[in-house]
């Protein structure tokens, strides 16, 4: 088949191509530097041409309210038209694990509202929910950061390997649309200021994690709930501390 994965030079996305193209298909890596852009619409009708599956794992350049929110709208709605315009059969999205449950973050309203274009479009989909990549660990540790000390909440985390989710996207998009949901999460579920302190030490990072609970999560009031996968998700093969031994 031919797949293309918008997104295809980034973390997920190489991954992602490099297993489709493993098992014989021909998957294309767009992305703006490839001349494919999903904001404007550049190069898409060229790119989509032929292609049965669209996976899409780009990701927002900014995170503030609006600039996400346009992001993920505006590129959501101009991406389905042109899969519409191709005849493509299937439409895969990376989202995250937790989106309805953090929507007082302006990036986790903009992937709802992602999430609910898809559902509402006329193409068969299959939207892949992962909980948060274990190479965000360091971005969680920088988020809580006053001076040595690093504030994070207790609430349990449920991280996944960025090879794992790829995975799980690469399945998903050589299998039968779902029309529905799958989640992806790691092995282990632990607190986020336990697993930070741990990830600070492997790399010999001298600092101090303080669990809060008054402390918020990219801005968020978080629980145990919040961040970690339902049951029934799929579980990732790498556990944390595999991944920590190889930083």
């Amino acid at each position: 088949m031919k797949i293309v994965v918008i997104g295809g030079t980034g973390l997920i996305g190489s991954q992602v191509v490099q297993l489709l193209r493993q098992r014989g298909h021909e998957a294309i890596a767009a992305s703006p530097a490839s001349g494919v852009n999903t904001l404007t619409g550049e190069g898409l009708a060229q790119a989509l041409a032929g292609a049965q599956v669209v996976v899409d794992v780009a990701n927002s350049p900014s995170f503030e309210d609006q600039p996400v929110m346009d992001f993920f709208t505006t590129s959501g709605r101009n991406l389905l038209a042109a899969e519409a315009a191709a005849g493509v059969l299937h439409h895969v999205a990376l989202s995250v694990v937790g989106t309805e449950r953090l929507q007082g973050s302006g990036y986790f309203r903009a992937k709802l509202a992602q999430e609910a274009l898809i559902r509402a479009a006329q193409i068969p989909y299959t939207i892949v929910r992962a909980t948060q990549f274990m190479e965000f660990l360091g971005a969680i540790a920088q988020s809580g950061t006053e001076g040595s000390t690093v504030r994070l909440p207790p609430a349990h985390l449920q991280p996944v390997a960025s090879a794992d989710v790829a995975a799980a996207v690469a399945d998903c998009a050589l299998a039968a649309p779902l029309n529905g949901m799958v989640e992806i999460a790691g092995p282990e579920r632990a607190s986020m200021a336990a697993l930070v302190q741990r990830y600070l030490a492997a790399i010999g990072d001298p600092r101090t994690v303080v669990a809060d609970a008054q402390a918020p999560y990219f801005g968020v009031a978080v629980n145990d709930q919040s961040l970690t996968a339902s049951d029934g998700a799929r579980i990732g093969a790498i556990g944390i501390q595999e991944w920590m031994a190889h930083k």
